[in-house]
């Protein structure tokens, strides 16, 4: 058993990323156009502020009241009513499909490309988090249906330790700088 993904400098929101699957989902939907620290500290700070991380009561929640949650300082995502939204529609999914557990979603997967279309259906979710989180399901939960989702360069799923995630998050700057570069290049 995993006890901790690597993703925030705190050993709470580390630990529950690995051990609370609906915890990994929504720290995956938050994580867009902020740091990955901040977006997988998120789901700490959600179970905080409602109470609890149960998919199927965070979908019933008022919308008022978890946009106030994700808005409450430090707010949990910069964009907080969207993310707000896009969390409870993920938790909407979750609760509807998978009987509010989260990890039914790789479990009862058939093989990738049913695990592909899985995660692709999850609101927020696109080709790259497919590869992010297939990458962290096989290489840090043993996952042998995702391993067919893992590409061939570093992803969230290479991160072991606080210092991968440095590493990690230097090469996609590095990566993201790179393509600045080139799309004003001449």
């Amino acid at each position: 058993m995993l006890d901790a993904l690597y993703f925030t400098d705190s050993d709470e929101a580390n630990a529950l990323l690995a051990r609370d699957p609906l915890a990994l989902l929504v720290g995956f939907a938050l994580d867009q156009q902020v740091p990955v620290p901040i977006a997988f500290l998120g789901p700490l700070k959600l179970r905080e502020r409602v109470g609890t991380l149960d998919a199927r009561a965070i979908a019933e929640l008022d919308p008022g009241e978890l946009e106030a949650a994700f808005r409450e300082r430090p707010a949990i995502h910069r964009f907080p009513g969207a993310m707000a939204r896009r969390v409870q529609e993920l938790c909407a999914v979750v609760a509807e499909r998978y009987d509010g557990d989260a990890a039914r979603l790789w479990s009862e997967a058939e093989d990738a490309d049913d695990l592909r279309r899985r995660i692709e259906d999850l609101p927020g979710f696109g080709e790259m988090k497919v590869k992010a989180l297939g990458s962290v399901l096989a290489k840090r939960f043993g996952v042998a249906v995702a391993e067919g989702l893992v590409p061939g360069h570093t992803t969230l799923g290479d991160v072991d330790s606080r210092a991968a995630l440095d590493r990690y998050q230097a090469e996609k700057r590095a990566h993201k700088a790179a393509l600045r570069a080139a799309a004003t290049a001449p």
